[in-house]
């Protein structure tokens, strides 16, 4: 069995809604499954980012922690 892990990140505007996120998951979910993928399930990752030292000290940028969506295939 073959597994394969998308990121997904939805893209909405000012006046965007909660449908509209779930119409973008639905999508990408879609594209896969006319590539012969089985969803599975989606989830979350977190991920720490490392911060910068920036040049002589300037500019320098604190680390910190992100969260990416990602959906789960198996073929």
């Amino acid at each position: 069995m073959s597994y394969k892990v998308v990121p997904f990140s939805a893209k909405v505007g000012s006046r965007g809604t909660f449908s509209d996120v779930a119409k973008q998951v639905e999508t990408s979910i879609q594209q896969e499954v006319s590539s012969g993928w089985e969803f599975v399930s989606c989830g979350n990752v977190d991920t720490i980012v490392e911060g910068s030292n920036g040049c002589f000290g300037l500019g320098a940028k604190p680390g910190g922690t992100t969260s990416i969506m990602v959906l789960v295939f198996k073929k």
